[in-house]
């Protein structure tokens, strides 16, 4: 998969992207990411990428021109998936990123200021994307929230795939306590269960935990179901 990013902050990006699960993804081959800074594309001469908004209003809003030659000139004659990050768009889910792990292309926009004119929004976004009912200083962290989301669900990326099939909100769910050695930390012990070699009986544990969890913290995924 390659991604492109483009930002008027490309530095902020680029330490996370090197690091981890992304750094292996992208040694694979299995990821090819790439941050570009919106400045380069502005016709404006002092390199500006924002105007004040009309209808008049606080702030200053991204103006259209930089971001629509940005994305002609990243894609080129490639397909790609084009998302806008921004607290107006859709939340972020584990399904949604699957469906976008399935892409060969991905553009996101990184969002500023006020916002963004909404002509990009109407003209070149598939789909805007918010990873939480909050309001940030930009997008460049819902962008890496977002590659880190999607790139782990690449196939041959992470070490053992079976590893995502019960991760939290697989079967609107959130996955069961886990515990490492020693069994008895400062005298705080683990379940006997995990120690009784059953199998059976810790999968039924697991799913009862799951549920229990599920039911504290956020009842609204059992609605889901």
């Amino acid at each position: 998969m390659r991604i492109d990013i483009i930002t008027i902050f490309p530095e902020v990006l680029k330490p996370i992207l090197n690091e981890s699960i992304l750094k292996r993804a992208q040694e694979k081959k299995k990821l090819d990411v790439r941050v570009h800074d919106l400045r380069d594309y502005t016709a404006d001469k002092h390199n500006k990428v924002d105007d004040r908004p009309f209808g008049g209003g606080p702030g200053m809003v991204m103006t259209p021109q930089p971001i629509f030659d940005a994305v002609k000139k990243i894609k080129g004659r490639r397909k790609a998936f084009v998302i806008l990050t921004c607290p107006t768009g859709k939340p972020l889910t584990q399904k949604f990123a699957k469906n976008l792990s399935k892409q060969k292309n991905l553009i996101i926009l990184c969002g500023h200021y006020e916002g963004i004119d909404e002509r990009v929004r109407e003209c070149l976004v598939d789909e805007s994307i918010s990873i939480g009912d909050y309001v940030l200083t930009g997008g460049e962290l819902p962008a890496l929230v977002l590659v880190d989301c999607v790139t782990r669900l690449i196939p041959g990326v992470l070490g053992k795939e079976e590893s995502l099939k019960d991760e939290s909100f697989e079967n609107n769910l959130l996955e069961y306590p886990q515990y490492t050695r020693p069994a008895n930390f400062r005298g705080v012990k683990i379940p006997n269960v995990l120690l009784s070699g059953n199998h059976r009986a810790i999968e039924m544990w697991r799913k009862e935990q799951s549920l229990a969890r599920t039911r504290q913290n956020r009842p609204d995924l059992l609605k889901q179901k």
